[in-house]
């Protein structure tokens, strides 16, 4: 069965740190891409990061370039981001997710999709205060 499970969320202050962890399971992590999105009360969910299965290639959302890091350790089927700097704005539910196709390169742009991705997590929960 595949499942994801998100962990490392809480409450800090604005320019505080947190890094999230993403354990996959059922799947062989290191064959596919991986996105981080997250969804703020009243918003709908967008893309914040991916990463290509082989690692090598990163993508980010213009909001948190430069302040988070995605990352994966395949050999312990797991995801992160580093999340620096926090802001009040970064407050939200955050989501990992597995693309649909193993092995596969995605550009950029598809990497932001929803679509592409076919398995969630439950999400962990992201507070920054002001």
């Amino acid at each position: 069965q595949v499942q994801l499970v998100e962990s490392g969320g809480g409450l800090v202050q604005a320019g505080g740190s947190l890094r999230l962890s993403c354990a996959a399971s059922g799947f062989t992590l290191d064959y596919y891409a991986m996105g981080w999105f997250r969804q703020a009360p009243g918003k709908e969910r967008e893309f914040v990061a991916a990463i290509s299965y082989s690692g090598g290639i990163t993508y980010y959302a213009d909001s948190v370039k430069g302040r988070f890091t995605i990352s994966r350790d395949n050999a312990k089927n797991t995801l992160y981001l580093q999340m620096n700097n926090l802001k009040p704005g970064d407050t939200a539910l955050y989501y990992c997710a597995k693309v649909r196709h193993p092995r596969t390169y995605y550009s950029g742009s598809l990497h932001e999709m929803m679509s592409v991705y076919d398995c969630w997590g439950q999400g962990t929960q992201v507070t920054v205060s002001s």
